[in-house]
């Protein structure tokens, strides 16, 4: 596993543009709070340290992760956001459970950014333990809040060299 080798959250931060006028929706799973938090926390420190103001980031949270593409339509739909972030943690339990929730919860994030073209970011963590959630919320991987707010920025920017 290539996270078993490195921070994955470590990045170079002049190769980030500005985020100064950037307009960010966040949509973030109750459910697994404690990591959900920690990578809401990730997203919106990078984000503002990227340049953008406060004021720009909409923070809206769903009840699980199997709601998240639902809760960024609505964010799309009711905002002018240039790009919105879904976070959540779904960790495997004992039933097939965890594949049905993944498979829908990517596919519905994948569909957004496609039928609505704008960047609508995978900030899911998928993980087997708890333990290993923790590692990809802040510990010893990183942070996917941060990876997945430096993705926003990225795509944005690339969306607006083809304006």
């Amino acid at each position: 596993m290539a996270s078993n080798l490195k921070n994955l959250s470590d990045h170079n931060t002049q190769s980030i543009p500005s985020a100064v006028d950037m307009r960010f929706g966040i949509v973030v799973s109750e459910w697994n709070s404690e990591i959900t938090n920690s990578l809401l926390r990730g997203a919106t420190n990078t984000i503002l340290a990227s340049g953008a103001k406060e004021s720009n980031i909409l923070i809206s949270y769903v009840p699980g992760s199997f709601e998240l593409p639902h809760g960024a339509q609505l964010l799309i739909e009711s905002d002018e956001v240039d790009a919105v972030i879904c976070l959540g943690c779904i960790i495997q339990g004992e039933t097939r459970h965890f594949e049905f929730i993944c498979k829908a919860v990517a596919e519905g994030i994948m569909n957004l950014g496609l039928d609505y073209n704008i960047p609508v970011i995978f900030g899911v963590l998928t993980t087997n333990t708890l333990e290993q959630a923790i590692d990809r919320s802040g510990g010893k991987h990183g942070n996917k809040g941060v990876e997945a707010a430096v993705s926003a920025i990225k795509m944005i920017d690339l969306q607006k060299d083809f304006e």
